[in-house]
């Protein structure tokens, strides 16, 4: 549970750090950030004696999990951004933590009860009152932008939860992943996108804070978490993601405060300690 803890907080820095970096294209940004964490990943497994077929020699089943979890969310992520406006696009992309204490039941054999079910409507009513505290639009002619955050929603979710059902794979198989889908981002840069340089030197620090942090040991934090922790109660404390996110954009003068940034704060509190009282009363 510490280590989804850790990913979840480690997750509330990525705005403000890409805010800092300056506007590199987002699949360029994707394959920078991944080779970084890759990086990580691989070396650590390798200092440990993993060889290389410890890191490769998965079947098929397992590759198309791991990098259609991670590259196929961050693919449709980004394609949602470009069609629809990002606030909105991003709530519809919130349904996440509320989808893997859903399908934790059926997919994961979990047991729902009732604190696991209110904890994350609770997570998700913060949500939801924090962006519309911030102004926010729905139209029919962003609907396809919506559908696609729709869809990162559910591969994430799908990729937490099932990751749980692998749950054999040791967290060292991320590393491949994560080196994959920054071949797979780096492609679809020369593909759509014109290479974009950060511009100073704290840029730099940004691009490669963001490698060794949000997109790199947090994704290693999340697997453990997801494969040995309560995975309900993580689904409900993953909202606390967007609360610290705003709340990191605050102190760091990106953002102003809102009063709503409080009550969505309180929800998320009360929420994620309604869905996590098995592990209170142990």
């Amino acid at each position: 549970m510490a280590a989804g803890f850790a990913a979840i907080a480690l997750w509330s820095a990525l705005a403000a750090l890409s805010v800092s970096a300056g506007p590199i294209p987002p699949f360029q940004m994707v394959a920078m950030t991944f080779a970084v964490g890759a990086s990580i990943g691989i070396v650590r497994a390798l200092a440990r004696g993993v060889g290389w077929r410890g890191l490769l020699g998965w079947p098929m089943r397992i590759w198309l999990l791991g990098v259609g979890g991670l590259f196929g969310y961050h693919a449709l992520y980004f394609a949602a951004l470009q069609l629809a406006p990002p606030a909105e696009a991003n709530l519809v992309n919130y349904l996440w933590p509320l989808l893997i204490v859903l399908l934790s039941a059926p997919l994961a054999g979990e047991r729902l009860a009732w604190p696991h079910l209110l904890g994350a409507f609770l997570g998700f009513a913060g949500v939801i009152l924090l962006a519309f505290g911030r102004g926010l639009s729905f139209t029919g002619a962003h609907a396809l932008g919506y559908a696609l955050a729709l869809g990162c929603a559910f591969i994430w979710s799908l990729y937490s939860v099932l990751s749980r059902r692998f749950g054999e794979t040791p967290t060292d198989a991320v590393a491949a992943f994560c080196a994959a889908s920054a071949l797979l981002s780096f492609a679809c840069h020369l593909l759509f996108e014109r290479t974009v340089w950060p511009a100073t030197t704290t840029a730099w620090l940004s691009v490669l804070a963001i490698g060794i942090g949000p997109a790199g040991p947090a994704f290693y934090l999340w697997d453990h978490a997801v494969k040995h922790g309560d995975i309900r109660a993580l689904g409900a404390f993953a909202y606390a993601t967007p609360i610290l996110s705003t709340a990191l954009l605050i102190v760091c003068g990106l953002a102003e405060p809102t009063g709503a940034l409080l009550i969505a704060a309180a929800l998320v509190t009360v929420g994620a300690v309604l869905a996590s009282r098995e592990l209170w009363r142990s």
